[in-house]
């Protein structure tokens, strides 16, 4: 987790980095241990008055689409700096006409121990169908608490800021922490579509 001056820092970056015309504003940028997410809004395809639902959605979906294709070469660019300068994988996302779309985006294993009742709701979510497995079902519940516990884990986040400013006041402080800082250039061997 980063705190909000290495977010905001974070978000300049991108906002001053990023060419003008590549998005009409900066929606958001979110960042874990593996990712950073930048989301961007781009302009609603102009259609007749009257236009149906229908065509509505297949326009938006076809503009997403063009944004895609047509931004790719810019987008990589910035997201190989990016990669190369935060030590992280760069995402790319859109929301036009209240539709958001991913395009590639990283899914990091996560491993846990449980025990045989927590094992118990995760099979009982597989026999329902509503997971495929239990890898599934451990994504559906996370999912879940996202969506029904905002108010608590934004509190949360704000304890574990204050207790990064705080460890950051300390005498073993180091500006780097959570790779939000520059780190020394070294060459980055991979890189993917984005």
């Amino acid at each position: 987790m980063i705190t909000t001056e290495q977010h905001e820092k974070l978000r300049g970056w991108f906002a001053g980095r990023l060419p003008d015309d590549l998005f009409e504003s900066l929606g958001e940028v979110t960042v874990d241990r593996e990712e950073i997410t930048v989301i961007g809004r781009i302009a609603e395809p102009r259609l007749a008055e009257g236009a149906s639902d229908a065509e509505k959605a297949a326009a938006v979906k076809s503009r997403i689409q063009e944004f895609r294709e047509r931004t790719r070469d810019d987008r990589v660019a910035v997201a190989r700096e990016a990669e190369h300068r935060f030590r992280k994988k760069v995402s790319w996302g859109v929301e036009c006409g209240g539709e958001r779309a991913l395009f590639t985006h990283v899914a990091a294993p996560v491993m846990t121990r449980l025990r045989q009742p927590q094992r118990q709701v995760l099979d009982t979510l597989i026999a329902a169908g509503v997971a495929r497995s239990r890898s599934d079902a451990l994504a559906w519940c996370v999912r879940l608490v996202e969506r029904h516990a905002d108010d608590w884990l934004t509190e949360l986040r704000d304890s574990l800021e204050h207790v990064q400013r705080v460890r950051a006041q300390g005498p073993d402080a180091d500006d780097t922490e959570d790779g939000a800082a520059e780190p020394e250039d070294t060459p980055r061997d991979e890189q993917t579509e984005n």
